[in-house]
């Protein structure tokens, strides 16, 4: 009898894709064309005015969120400290170095930078022992951050001595988000997703708000019309509250490193996005970039 069957080796097993999949794509088209509502929200509303204002209606949103499905139930003082240690940086740090890191580079640069995420997360998450790396995870992720790199290079970086100081807010931005994301999965599912989520932005907004109390306070209201108020609104609403809140909750899932190999797929988002609203057609680059993190994530999911 032959024995030519037996000895084939099996196909890798490939993940089928699950709810946890289906959500945090949602969440990486959310966040991919949140880029495009804010940069038409801050032709006539101030940087910090607007972070201010977002993270205001966020913050009120997300408590009345937590109280009416939750309710207000104590934590332990060592969880509740470590979530507002984790919204200070997660929120209050990320955001201030996110905009103005910005504010002193070029997005082109911010987009380059924040491709280091994934990495960091991955690295940070498999040197406290939160969750250990398999051989397809590094792969993809490889090819994926690769992939992003063109992407948002197809923009024309210009690293450069004029734009040291942006740079280096962007970089520690990535940082704090690695080490958010990471440390929310540290908690562990005895703390639902909703609480870590609302915790960490109740304890992050007030320095995010206070440092754009000043820029509110100059803002001339009168060229600001209805798409840029309903800008506002919506980047509170969706970008932050339901999709910070289904981050969290895929996080806890998933774990860290799988869910920030997703990220890579956002400037892919963005680029179609700005596409499709402002005519910034895609480069071959760009395209090439898109095949690289759908690759990625695609071999991510082998067992």
């Amino acid at each position: 009898m032959s024995t030519s069957a037996a000895a084939a080796a099996p196909a890798p097993a490939t993940r089928a894709f699950s709810a946890s999949d289906l959500a945090i794509i949602g969440v990486v088209i959310i966040w991919g064309t949140n880029y495009t509502v804010v940069k038409e929200a801050l032709g006539v509303i101030p940087p910090l005015a607007f972070m201010s204002l977002r993270f205001a209606i966020a913050a009120v949103a997300m408590g009345a969120l937590l109280w009416l499905v939750e309710g207000w139930k104590p934590l332990p003082r060592r969880v509740f400290l470590k979530l507002t240690a984790l919204g200070l940086i997660g929120n209050t740090v990320y955001q201030l170095c996110f905009v103005l890191g910005l504010a002193h580079t070029t997005a082109a640069n911010g987009g380059l930078l924040s491709a280091v995420t994934p990495v960091i997360v991955a690295a940070l998450g498999a040197m406290l022992g939160v969750e250990r790396l398999t051989r397809p995870v590094v792969m993809g992720l490889s090819l994926a951050v690769v992939g992003m790199v063109l992407v948002v290079s197809a923009r024309g970086p210009a690293l450069g001595a004029a734009t040291w100081l942006g740079d280096g807010l962007i970089l520690t931005g990535s940082l704090c988000w690695a080490v958010y994301t990471v440390g929310i999965r540290s908690v562990g599912t005895e703390v639902s997703a909703l609480r870590i989520t609302a915790i960490t932005m109740l304890t992050g907004a007030p320095g995010v708000v206070l440092a754009g109390v000043p820029s509110v306070m100059r803002m001339e209201t009168a060229p600001i019309g209805f798409n840029a108020w309903a800008s506002v609104v919506y980047s509170a609403l969706v970008p932050l509250v339901l999709s910070y809140f289904i981050w969290g909750r895929t996080v806890q899932k998933v774990g860290s490193s799988r869910a920030a190999l997703y990220n890579t797929g956002i400037p892919v988002v963005a680029a179609l996005t700005a596409w499709a609203v402002r005519g910034e057609r895609p480069t071959l680059l760009q395209a090439l970039g898109a095949a690289l993190i759908l690759t990625g994530v695609l071999l991510s999911r082998r067992k």
